[in-house]
């Protein structure tokens, strides 16, 4: 393993640890978005099991971007990005460790929370298997494109706009496949088609991605 990505996926979740409050915010909202959906559209189960993939993938994609605004923020600006930079290893190390603590406290808690929010909308335990497995392939496609978003923003003004505007379009075919996997399995057939993209895109992008990214950083930081 790459002396870089461990020690800065360290660093990374020590400073998680130390902000909890601000590392929940993303499941906090998570929850509570997905929660207010039942209680407007009413508990009609037949229309809750309809709108519940694209619901919960939408909700994963927003909270998934509360928290990368500021992935390389604070490096910025205490300085500690450019050391890194300047260490003696790819930055595309670096892309992957901030990648990869961005999913471990956003992205892993809103899979261990799908289940429970699964049930909110009387999904079949079919389908939320599949809803644990296509948000385990996706959200990792959500952080990898985030760090790429936050790393093409760094240093701008209304960068929090521009990252959205950035990622949401890059990652529609992960949230595409990912609630057409759960509206497979609740019509009786099978995601396993769409599992399969999921991970071919999840390959793709961890294989692209993280170059991008490190070249946009070395940008910004010039």
């Amino acid at each position: 393993m790459n002396p870089l990505f461990v020690q800065v996926l360290v660093r990374d979740l020590r400073l998680a640890a130390r902000r909890r409050i601000e590392s929940l915010l993303p499941l906090a909202f998570f929850v509570v978005a997905v929660s207010l959906f039942p209680l407007g559209v009413g508990p009609e189960p037949q229309t809750l099991r309809l709108i519940a993939p694209g619901i919960v993938w939408v909700c994963a994609l927003l909270a998934a971007m509360l928290s990368v605004n500021t992935l390389y923020a604070g490096d910025l600006a205490d300085g500690s990005l450019e050391q890194m930079l300047l260490a003696p290893h790819s930055a595309v190390w670096l892309a992957l460790a901030k990648a990869a603590g961005h999913w471990l406290t956003a992205g892993l808690p809103l899979i261990l929370a799908s289940p429970v929010i699964g049930l909110l909308f009387d999904l079949s335990t079919q389908a939320l298997g599949t809803l644990v497995i296509g948000l385990a392939l996706g959200t990792p496609i959500l952080s990898l494109l985030g760090g790429l978003g936050a790393a093409m923003t760094l240093g701008l003004r209304s960068a929090g706009m521009l990252l959205v505007l950035i990622v949401l379009p890059l990652a529609v075919p992960a949230l595409i496949f990912g609630a057409g996997a759960v509206d497979a399995v609740e019509q009786g057939l099978s995601a396993s088609g769409h599992h399969s993209l999921l991970g071919a895109l999840l390959i793709a992008t961890a294989m692209g991605v993280p170059w991008a990214t490190a070249a946009a950083l070395r940008i910004s930081t010039e």
